[in-house]
């Protein structure tokens, strides 16, 4: 299908469902590229995107720099009950880097083809920040007022751990997020199909963060001596080690709880010895869910040396570690006994894992909303391999959970295009999802 191919909405669809389409793709426009070196070309722009299509319908938004162009939009939305709790509804605006020859079509034009808007964003998160906008204008517009205060967030820098946006809010404008116990943001509220069944994967949990940085040291000299105090030899093996440790399966309570509802579903019972039988029923969610199982450290990136025929000094690796909850600490341990003697190790970024009950109203009214739109859904919890903006908001006592509700056709592989090629999602799930989301905003 060509790039022209119709986004007109059926008769009798909602403002939101309308409009929510050419937010995403408008977002997508917004080369918001961050590779980590605090530049964030396009954030300041789609923030003052978003920022406009708030102000457009009465809302008054608030934009702040971290630094020069790392911008985040807020703005608060007056619930009904001032006695209530705020819920806090967040996004970020900036992506992963997306290399055009990789791709099937330009990342950042937006395409619509098969039904589908492609572009990178558009499933990390663009999807649900077009149907947050789209919710909160058509809110705006006819003038519902929420349950509670509802406090609408878009952050800068999530993609390189936050420190130039929502870490900085958190640290330099908490004011913003006063009376909120609660939020909701990405990567979860999706479907996949498990057992032939339509199940919703709702995230209550997500792994900590360790980014190791490892540093071997030994003695430099020329390249035709013998050296039995090479740096570069060191840390290769170091890394080796780490590379093909093979860490214990350990199921988490919620991990626990979704493969007991995926037993239920298909009537696999999980094999600690064999995890693989089970995760075949998982279908296109297999990696995504098997990387909850255990810890993992993967070795990313080597650096040493600065001519062919010079042994350094040092030389440098970087690991990512993912850690299941409470067990950070261990996890370092294990490295630094796997990296042996000579070798120094140091945490370039370390970030909190965050684990809650699939249970309480917030639960409850995510649940109710998706089987409102979808009565045969099945609403599982599960835990995240990765990490999002939660774990900053939850130094301010907020309870984070992922629900950015999307119904997915079965043969769409959608967590595999998190930070991956040919980023796209039906135009059909992101109106499903507005439908959701409204609901929730609304009756919550």
């Amino acid at each position: 299908m060509s790039t022209q191919e119709s986004v007109t909405p059926s008769q009798g669809t909602s403002p939101a469902e309308a409009e929510v389409v050419d937010i995403c793709r408008e977002l997508i426009r917004f080369d918001t590229t961050n590779f980590g070196d605090n530049q964030g070309p396009g954030e300041r722009k789609a923030a003052e995107y978003v920022a406009g299509l708030m102000a457009e319908v009465g809302l008054e938004p608030e934009i702040f720099e971290s630094a020069p162009g790392r911008a985040s939009v807020v703005t608060r939305m007056e619930g009904q009950d001032p006695s209530a709790s705020a819920l806090v509804v967040h996004g970020h605006l900036d992506v992963v880097p997306a290399l055009r020859e990789q791709w099937s079509v330009d990342p950042f034009a937006a395409e619509v083809k098969d039904g589908m808007i492609w572009g990178r964003g558009a499933v990390d998160m663009k999807d649900m920040d077009a149907m947050i906008l789209a919710t909160l204008r058509d809110f705006a517009r006819r003038g519902i007022k929420p349950q509670r205060d509802l406090v609408f967030a878009f952050f800068a820098d999530e993609e390189a751990g936050g420190d130039y946006g929502a870490r900085y809010a958190v640290d330099k404008r908490p004011e913003l997020f006063d009376g909120a116990t609660e939020a909701i943001s990405e990567v979860g509220g999706f479907s996949s199909t498990i057992g032939g069944k339509r199940a919703y994967l709702l995230q209550t949990a997500e792994k900590g963060l360790s980014w190791l940085r490892l540093v071997a040291h030994g003695r430099a000299g020329h390249g035709s001596q013998i050296n039995t105090d090479n740096a570069v030899t060191r840390l290769a093996a170091a890394v080796a080690r780490i590379g093909q440790h093979e860490w214990p399966i350990e199921l988490t309570p919620t991990t626990r709880q979704f493969l007991d509802g995926v037993t239920e579903l298909t009537g696999v019972e999980f094999d600690p010895d064999n995890p693989e039988i089970i995760l075949k029923e998982l279908g296109t969610v297999a990696r995504f869910v098997g990387a909850t199982l255990q810890n993992t450290s993967n070795p990313t990136l080597l650096t040493g040396g600065y001519k062919h025929n010079v042994i350094p000094e040092t030389a440098e690796a970087l690991v990512d570690c993912r850690t299941l909850p409470g067990q950070q600490e261990q996890v370092f341990e294990t490295i630094r006994q796997l990296a042996g003697e000579g070798i120094e190790l140091s945490y370039v970024n370390k970030d909190v894992s965050l684990e809650v009950p699939f249970a309480g109203n917030l639960v409850d009214a995510m649940v109710d909303s998706l089987k409102r739109h979808d009565p045969e859904a099945t609403v599982l919890p599960y835990t995240l391999s990765g990490g999002t903006d939660n774990k900053s908001l939850s130094q301010l006592g907020i309870t984070g959970y992922g629900f950015a509700p999307l119904q997915l056709p079965d043969e769409l592989d959608f967590t595999g295009m998190f930070h991956g090629v040919d980023e796209r999602v039906p135009l059909d799930s992101l109106r499903f999802g507005t439908r959701v989301l409204s609901d929730l905003l609304q009756n919550y």
